[in-house]
């Protein structure tokens, strides 16, 4: 099980992103100041810090240093500042990633599942799954229709394996886009468009006509097993 540092001063907003992640697989533990949570990395190392920078007891950029100095721990920024200057220095300090507030736990999850992967900290993979007569397979990164490979671009591999893993559930292209594509702070709607295109192409279906890819106009798509979607 994932381990998770939630460093928050604000209750509300702490106990939420706990109870979410909590709720979503992940073994999460949160401390109220920076250096509560300087010393829970020490003496725990938890796989991800999530950092505000609005500490009240030191700032939340020195901490990214302070952390830096004693740990290679990947540390995700949540914060209500969104302005560049302040997000290139997270950066520049040894922040992973970046996420404003307010913001949503499927979003928090996909970067922590994305800054796991570009960290090389990625859980061991998991067992095939299984979506009606497609199979997809983490180990070997094989997918499978009915029997027969399918010929999937290392992308479009990436983006079935993301959609499987929360079948069902609708998956923003925000979200596919930092969890697929690692552009957090970039990218276009476009990307994926174009890619479940080619995805949808190989699945023997088309948007008009979906079958495992179900897209929610303005939200986003999900993977279901034929007619339940």
């Amino acid at each position: 099980m994932t381990s998770i540092l939630v460093v928050e001063d604000e209750s509300s907003i702490r106990d939420a992103v706990r109870r979410g992640l909590t709720e979503r697989g992940y073994a999460v533990a949160t401390a109220p100041t920076g250096l509560a949570g300087l010393e829970h990395v020490l003496a725990e190392e938890p796989q991800v810090v999530l950092l505000d920078l609005g500490l009240p007891d030191v700032s939340g950029l020195t901490l990214i240093t302070m952390i830096r100095a004693a740990s290679e721990v990947p540390i995700i920024v949540i914060t209500a500042q969104d302005d560049d200057p302040t997000m290139v220095r997270a950066l520049d300090s040894g922040a992973d990633d970046y996420v404003v507030k307010p913001f949503g736990t499927d979003q928090v999850a996909a970067r922590i599942r994305a800054v796991l992967r570009r960290t090389g900290r990625a859980a061991e993979p998991s067992d095939p799954i299984k979506v009606g007569d497609l199979v997809i397979d983490e180990r070997t990164r094989t997918a499978t229709l009915a029997g027969e490979r399918l010929d999937l671009a290392r992308k479009e591999f990436d983006l079935l394996l993301a959609l499987a893993q929360r079948r069902g559930e609708v998956v923003t292209k925000r979200e596919l886009l930092a969890e697929v594509w690692q552009q957090a702070y970039g990218g276009t709607d476009r990307t994926v468009d174009v890619h479940l295109s080619w995805l949808r192409r190989k699945l023997g279906e088309t948007a008009a006509a979906p079958r495992y890819l179900i897209s929610v106009r303005g939200v986003g798509v999900r993977l279901v097993e034929p007619g339940t979607g």
